[in-house]
Order: structure tokens, then sequence, then C-alpha cells
């Protein structure tokens, strides 16, 4: 684990693990996962497809950088540079 490795941008601890560990090792209940759906919410009318991207290390970190000065994901500030360069 890095020190960058969060979970709704709270850094992850070696508490939070263990406190997982032991709720799974307790075990779910598999109605209450049923009825909440599976995977992300929809950002929209239409599904969204999963695109892969390749950067360099440099833009990788201007990326973060950027993110985290915003407060923002990775993919906002993409979804966000895709769209001013339609406007």
């Amino acid at each position: 684990m890095t020190e960058k490795e969060t979970i709704n941008g709270v850094p992850v601890g070696e508490e939070q693990i263990a406190a997982s560990a032991a709720e799974a090792e307790a075990g779910y209940d598999i109605a209450a996962l049923k009825k909440r759906g599976r995977g992300r919410p929809g950002r929209g009318a239409e599904p969204s497809q999963v695109v892969a991207l390749r950067l360099t290390r440099a833009e990788i970190a201007a990326l973060d950088e950027r993110a985290e000065r915003e407060g923002k994901s990775r993919s906002e500030v993409i979804r966000e540079a895709l769209h001013l360069s339609t406007s």
C-alpha cells in the first residue's frame, strides 16, 4: 500500500483495513447488498464506457497534482478537459 491509497478521498490506514477484514469475516447481508445494485452509479441517461488511456509519468503527475489541487478524481479532470475542448 502506498501513501496515496484512498477510499472516497480519505487515506486508507491499517485501522480501516483491520475493520474491513473483521466485517468480511463476520459475513455480509447478501439481501442488502443485492438491493443496493451493482457497480458505480450512472453518469447520465445512457451507459458509460471505460476507455484505456496511456500517459507518461510526467502527465500522470500533472494530472494527479491538478486533481488533488481541485479536489477531484483523475476521471473528473479528464472529462472536464474533454468538455472544454469541445465547447
